[in-house]
């Protein structure tokens, strides 16, 4: 059932309703840096058994990922925007740090559920934190040495942090978390890959891959890729950093993060949701004894 509109509780299902749910709340991803690093992930929250009452209101919100970093707003971070259900927040994704003569403080990957990969390891430059149990820190970017080239850190995800881009290293965005809430097993919140000018002589020109959970991939230079992708939506997956070609004075748009999920799911054998607020998108689905829905935009309040 795909909806946007309110409808009565006895409409399906009819019965009780539920005293607990199980949930998964994902905030919206970080955007990746230009010429730079990758998004952390949106931050991640789960559990079962939350406890609920009959009429009462609970508000849902579903966040945007934050946008990739072009040069016009290169001192302006590109967070993901939390997500919320009842009284639980997933802070939203830190955006990755980029290079840009003139910004400095934005070499930095900012703070987030999951931190965003920070451009380079000089002194003062550092990746952003993540938010305790909902992510983790990116990685660290490194300066040019030979032959390894530079590249800057992949964000960090809800199960691990960023790969950094130094010596070589692919700058891998951090693993997510996985979760079968759906009845599916299903990763969210993988940290975005980082830019990368060269890798080991063995692998040359490759990008850091976005983390297990929608992180989009990272640019190289060269030939090759300049693009970071974006995020996953729905995922909360961080975007990826973009690249820049010397040999053509072109920089690559950075990814943006993925948008983000709330879900929640209860026994089959109470009844439905009372009413679902019109600012809202959502499924509902019935998987192994579970009603599930799954709202993936905007912005409302359910009764129970």
């Amino acid at each position: 059932m795909l909806g946007s509109l309110w409808f009565n509780s006895f409409s399906a299902g009819g019965g009780s309703a539920p005293t607990a749910v199980d949930y998964l709340v994902v905030a919206g991803g970080g955007g990746g840096g230009r010429e730079g690093a990758g998004g952390g992930a949106g931050g991640l929250l789960t559990s079962t058994a939350y406890g609920v009452t009959s009429g009462s209101s609970y508000t849902v919100t579903v966040g945007a990922g934050g946008p990739g970093m072009i040069a016009s707003t290169i001192a302006t971070y590109a967070n993901g925007s939390n997500s919320v259900f009842a009284a639980l927040t997933a802070t939203g994704g830190g955006g990755g740090g980029g290079y840009n003569d003139g910004y400095a403080g934005a070499k930095n990957g900012a703070a987030g559920g999951s931190g965003g990969g920070s451009w380079s390891d000089t002194s003062g430059v550092n990746p952003g934190s993540g938010t305790g149990g909902q992510g983790y820190a990116g990685g660290a970017g490194g300066n040019w040495t030979s032959p390894y080239g530079e590249g800057a850190g992949g964000g960090g995800g809800a199960g691990g942090v960023g790969t950094a881009g130094v010596n070589g290293s692919r700058p891998d965005g951090g693993i997510g978390i996985a979760s079968s809430i759906t009845g599916t097993s299903t990763y969210y919140a993988g940290g975005g890959g980082g830019y990368a000018s060269q890798n080991t002589p063995n692998n040359v020109h490759t990008g850091g891959v976005g983390g297990n959970g929608g992180g989009g991939k990272g640019g190289y230079s060269s030939t090759g890729q300049i693009n970071g992708t974006s995020g996953t939506a729905n995922t909360g997956g961080g975007g990826g950093g973009g690249s820049y070609l010397s040999n053509l004075a072109t920089v690559g748009t950075a990814g943006n993060g993925g948008s983000g999920i709330v879900i929640i799911r209860y026994p089959d054998t109470f009844r439905n949701l009372s009413s679902i607020g019109g600012g809202l998108t959502y499924t509902l689905t019935t998987s192994g004894g579970y009603k599930v829905y799954a709202f993936t935009a905007g912005t409302g309040s359910v009764v129970i």
